[in-house]
């Protein structure tokens, strides 16, 4: 079975690529002639990190929304025009990561970062519902996905997507009270993604090379 996704796949790293590099537009240098020594420097860092925290939020949140986009792809071998709008979706929501990100850098270190943290925690879910959308439409047709893909196997990539929802949505609700907590919540899911696809990757070449013996 040829794969068809090629320019979807293509299309989407550009996408990615974009997205993740707009990012570092939020982090500026001093004015000029506002630096005189390094105490001055060292104080305007310390100043800025909400800033590089923003930064370095975002853009693994991206890396790992990308790494897992590839992989989803690995098992997507057909198209029509629902993965193709749901695939879509999941740009148009990642395009958008920079402007929340934007509002977390100025406004987490003040009055509003409850709602900023609110904000740019529900960006987030709304991403990780398009991309169970997304499997959702793949994986109910068994002609579009990978030939010799089993049951079990597609029902451990929905369930890896399914886990990150009740998270985000729990990071969403203590937003309203404790924002950082929000915020660490969203860091402990980049190590569950990272090591759960990781894990799922082998588990599908474990079954794919049994099926072969």
């Amino acid at each position: 079975m040829e794969k068809e996704t090629g320019r979807i796949e293509g299309f989407s790293d550009g996408v990615f690529a974009i997205a993740i590099t707009l990012l570092v537009l939020d982090l500026h240098l001093p004015e000029e002639n506002s630096i005189t020594n390094g105490n001055d420097l060292m104080l305007f860092m310390k100043n800025q990190w909400p800033t590089f925290l923003a930064f370095v939020l975002s853009f693994f949140s991206i890396f790992i929304m990308w790494v897992n986009h590839h992989k989803i792809f690995k098992q997507i071998y057909s198209r029509n025009s629902a993965i193709m709008f749901a695939n879509g979706l999941i740009l148009f929501l990642v395009s958008a990561v920079s402007y929340p990100t934007a509002l977390l850098a100025r406004y987490f270190n003040g009055e509003a970062s409850s709602v900023v943290v609110a904000i740019y925690t529900g960006t987030f879910v709304l991403i990780n519902l398009a991309f169970n959308l997304l499997w959702f439409l793949a994986s109910r047709d068994r002609k579009l996905l990978r030939p010799g893909i089993t049951d079990h196997a597609i029902k451990k990539i929905h369930d890896n997507y399914l886990y990150g929802l009740p998270i985000y949505l729990i990071a969403l609700i203590f937003s309203f009270w404790i924002p950082a907590v929000s915020l660490l919540l969203i860091s402990g899911l980049w190590i569950f993604w990272a090591l759960s696809s990781g894990k799922i990757e082998m588990n599908l070449k474990k079954i794919a090379d049994n099926k072969n013996e």
